[in-house]
């Protein structure tokens, strides 16, 4: 399985797969038409109050990933479900919605599932 990573704002195409949406929050100023969200997985998104921490402040980047990591891994029924949810797909792509794609949780959860879905071989 490939995992790809876009913004809510950028146009559906079709090479995208699975369009799942891992934001908290719907994207503001997004039709649902438009977003083409095939599933909207909250339970594996950052909490509310590691969010607002976080505040998309690159200074806070290396603590915030530590911190949603460990969220993560105190929530692995929800990212066995979430897993679940991938499976049988190709090609699925994580949607977001921060502007800064170099500092977006949905990058610490690409990282995060791929190790969980890697043969363990490769760990």
């Amino acid at each position: 399985m490939k995992i790809l990573l876009k913004r809510a704002y950028e146009p559906w195409h079709s090479d995208d797969g699975y369009r799942i949406l891992v934001d908290r929050i719907w994207p503001r100023g997004v039709s649902k038409e438009a977003a083409a969200i095939s599933l909207w997985f909250k339970d594996v998104t950052p909490s509310t109050s590691l969010r607002k921490w976080f505040s998309h402040d690159p200074a806070k980047w290396l603590e915030f990933k530590k911190r949603y990591i460990e969220e993560l891994d105190g929530r692995i029924d929800a990212v066995e479900e979430f897993i679940g949810y991938l499976s049988g797909h190709d090609v699925v792509t994580f949607v977001y919605g921060a502007k800064d794609i170099n500092h977006t949780h949905a990058s610490i959860l690409k990282a995060y599932i791929e190790a969980k879905i890697a043969p363990s071989s490769t760990r």
